[in-house]
């Protein structure tokens, strides 16, 4: 079977991009390997009528959804794309390979997190990075922000705004200058030098034995685009301040032809419901291109009109 488009990846922008195209009556293929981002998180905020949604609770929404609308969802992972004539042809791990018109990559990215003992175990609970997602359930509490890059001055700065209790530990990160080092003393923002050690229970352990209790932590890690079989299917992935990215026109259109992208894959800041919208957007696009394509085709198969 040709599916009228293939999407790579289950999270909120492929979901929502394989709901729009059921609704517009294309079939559809989800591949979902099945580490959604946020999967560590308690809750998904910022998600109108869906706020405080365990991850796994809107995944099983989403599944539900896209089946719904006739979609299909295979579970593994793609390791090679690419074109074969007319069609766009990917293979999975096991050897299963399905063909599609069209191709939708929405595999996101992955959280590079510092190389700190006792910080993944508590990563999405004690230990977050963006404030607009978890910044709301630590309000108030004692925060410190792990320095490891100039954008962790920014953020024990933007941090100030959830709490008055901002501590910036150095680490490997920049000491504060005019005009971070202004603002750290008018919003009263301390700095503690020295190396962080370990991530514990009750905060911050350094290399002096020195512990320092927070709440709650910050770090600042690096979002690497996902997808292994990105540079088989002609796609290059491009550096950015912060990790990786794969670069696509606003309307998720990629150099590629027929290949298509939406989501964190593409743009590192969007959040579930700013991934959601843009999988909504994009599958306006691609189901538009198909029309386009169905047209022309159908006007070639008429036979010409003879003229008297």
């Amino acid at each position: 079977m040709t599916y009228d488009v293939i999407i790579i990846g289950g999270g909120p922008a492929g979901s929502s991009a394989a709901v729009a195209l059921g609704r517009a009556l294309r079939s559809v293929l989800v591949i979902d390997a099945g580490r959604p981002r946020n999967a560590p998180a308690e809750g998904i905020h910022n998600f109108l009528t869906r706020d405080d949604i365990a991850p796994a609770e809107f995944r099983a929404l989403s599944r539900a959804e896209v089946t719904r609308y006739g979609g299909e969802i295979v579970d593994g992972t793609v390791t090679t794309a690419g074109r074969d004539g007319d069609h766009l042809v990917v293979t999975m791990t096991n050897g299963q390979t399905f063909q599609s018109r069209r191709l939708l990559v929405t595999t996101g990215l992955t959280d590079e997190l510092p190389d700190l003992p006792g910080l993944r175990e508590r990563w999405g609970h004690q230990v977050i990075h963006c404030p607009y997602c978890h910044g709301y359930e630590v309000r108030g509490k004692a925060i410190g922000v792990i320095g490891t890059s100039p954008m962790s001055l920014h953020q024990a700065q933007m941090w100030r705004q959830w709490s008055d209790d901002i501590v910036y530990f150095q680490h490997t990160g920049p000491a504060p200058e005019p005009p971070a080092s202004d603002a750290f003393a008018a919003r009263g923002i301390r700095t503690v030098t020295g190396t962080v050690a370990e991530v514990t229970d009750a905060g911050v352990r350094l290399t002096d034995g020195t512990v320092v209790a927070r709440d709650a932590l910050v770090v600042a890690p690096r979002f690497l685009t996902n997808g292994g079989f990105l540079e088989s299917l002609g796609l290059e992935t491009t550096p950015h301040d912060f990790g990786t990215t794969v670069v696509a026109e606003p309307d998720g259109r990629t150099t590629v032809p027929g290949v298509w992208l939406a989501g964190n894959v593409t743009d590192p800041m969007a959040q579930v419901i700013s991934a959601a919208s843009a999988g909504l957007s994009v599958a306006a696009a691609i189901n538009m291109d198909l029309i386009a394509a169905d047209t022309a085709a159908a006007v070639a198969a008429q036979p010409p009109v003879s003229s008297r």
